[in-house]
């Protein structure tokens, strides 16, 4: 009798688990494919493509340079005295402090690409959101996940959101 009554509250509890995973409407898109087919976005990827290109070869220039100086300065360093080492040395430490430096605002995170990166993608990622989550909204899907990339959950029903009961929990 008491396995009967466990099996009966077990077979209710997957009913009902069930019912609630039906109750969810999910979908999956595939974001590459949508930004890819955007006229827009192609081209904004190809100037990004382009500008980075011509940074780093700008780059990869400066550091030729250095290398340069440092072969000149190995070559000449037995005929120099003290003090035209230390100021060889100096400049080509203050030469390679100066291409990193470019490096850095050029490509670090908030660099010049990232900055051109958001003037010129940002707004088309802006529209696709808006446009996914228009959709979602419309056709009642509580979840729309990106299957292509590792974005993950592009669109949550608000409802499904917990945070503030969890901070509420914290509180207490």
């Amino acid at each position: 009798m008491r396995i009967r009554i466990i099996i009966l509250v077990a077979l209710f509890a997957v009913i009902g688990f069930g019912t609630q995973l039906n109750a969810q409407k999910i979908a999956s898109i595939d974001m590459e494919k949508i930004l890819a087919s955007i006229t827009e976005y192609q081209d904004a990827q190809v100037q990004l493509d382009q500008l980075t290109a011509k940074w780093q070869q700008d780059i990869d220039q400066q550091y030729e340079m250095i290398k340069g100086m440092y072969n000149k300065y190995q070559a000449e360093q037995v005929l120099l005295t003290e003090e035209q080492r230390v100021k060889r040395e100096d400049e080509i430490i203050a030469k390679e402090q100066s291409v990193q430096t470019m490096q850095r605002e050029r490509f670090g995170p908030e660099g010049a690409l990232f900055q051109r990166r958001q003037e010129l993608v940002k707004p088309i990622q802006d529209a696709v959101y808006e446009a996914i989550e228009s959709y979602a909204n419309t056709r009642g899907y509580d979840f729309i996940f990106d299957r292509a990339g590792s974005a993950g959950i592009i669109f949550a029903n608000d409802t499904y959101d917990k945070t503030d009961d969890i901070l509420r929990a914290l509180k207490n």
